[in-house]
C-alpha cells in the first residue's frame, strides 16, 4: 500500500512538473496580465484564449504539488524497516534504579520489548561485547565496569529502532547529549553513561546473537501497533 502511494505521488509530481513546464510561458503572460490589472475579473479575458488555457494548466499543476509532496512525506515517514536492536542498561543504571525509567521511554516511543534478562557478565564476556574497541586505551576499564555488576540486556523491535533508539539514548558523552535524551537527562560523565545501544544493523545482529539465544526472542503482535503505525 505504501509503495503504491509513493508511486502515485511521484506520478502526480512528474505530471505536474511537465504541465508546469509546458504551460509556464503562456501562464506567465496570463499571470503578469492579472497582476497588472489587479482584479480577478481579468481572468475571464483569458478563458477562451490559448494563454488562458495555459494559465489554468499552470495553476492546476501548482495546486497538485502540495498533495503529492504530502503523500511522499507520509511514505518516507514509514520508509524505515521493522528491525531489532540490542539495548543494555549498564551496572550504574541498574544500581541507580533507572530500569523502569529507561524501559518506559522506549515504550512511550512505541517500540516493543521482545527479550529481556538480568545478568552479571564475566570479564571475558565483556571483552567479546567490546571486541571492536580492543585497541583503544580505555578498553580494559570499559570491560571491568561492564562486568562489575548486574546488567539489564534487552532486545527492542520497531520501525527504525536502531537509528532512533540511538537518538533516544543520546551522545556517548552525557554533557554533549541533548536534554530529553536518556543520557542528557540522567547521566553526567562518559564513564557512567548508564546505557548501551547498537550503532548499526550489523552490530545489532552480532550483539543480539552474543547476548541471547534465538529461542529467547519472542515474536508477538502488540495491540497498540495499529495505533502506532496506522496499519490495520
Amino acid at each position: 500500500m505504501r509503495s503504491q502511494i509513493c508511486r502515485s505521488a511521484r506520478t502526480i509530481l512528474s505530471a505536474a512538473s511537465k504541465q508546469t513546464s509546458r504551460s509556464f510561458s503562456g501562464g506567465r503572460a496570463a499571470a503578469a496580465a492579472l497582476t497588472c490589472r489587479g482584479r480577478v475579473s481579468s481572468l475571464s479575458s483569458y478563458g477562451a484564449s490559448e494563454s488562458g488555457n495555459a494559465f489554468r494548466g499552470w495553476i492546476s499543476g501548482v495546486l497538485a504539488l502540495p498533495a503529492a509532496a504530502y503523500m511522499l512525506q507520509e511514505q518516507e515517514a514509514h520508509a524505515a524497516e521493522m528491525e531489532r536492536t540490542f539495548i543494555a542498561i549498564k551496572p550504574d543504571g541498574v544500581q541507580r534504579g533507572l530500569i523502569s525509567e529507561i524501559i518506559a521511554r522506549f515504550e512511550r516511543k512505541g517500540y516493543k520489548l521482545v527479550a529481556i534478562k538480568i545478568l552479571v557478565p564475566s570479564k571475558d564476556f565483556a571483552e567479546k561485547h567490546y571486541h571492536d574497541l580492543k585497541e583503544r586505551p580505555f578498553f580494559n576499564g570499559l570491560c571491568d565496569f561492564l562486568s562489575s555488576g548486574p546488567v539489564i540486556a534487552m532486545v527492542w523491535e520497531g520501525e527504525g529502532v536502531i537509528k532512533y533508539g540511538r537518538k533516544l539514548i543520546g551522545a556517548t558523552d552525557p554533557q554533549k547529549s541533548e536534554p530529553g535524551t536518556i543520557r542528557g537527562d540522567l547521566a553526567v560523565v562518559v564513564g557512567r553513561n548508564i546505557i548501551h545501544g547498537s550503532d548499526g544493523p550489523e552490530t545489532a545482529k552480532d550483539e543480539i546473537k552474543l547476548w541471547f539465544k534465538p529461542e529467547d526472542l519472542v515474536s508477538y503482535t502488540n495491540n497498540a501497533e495499529k495505533w502506532i503505525y496506522g496499519d490495520n
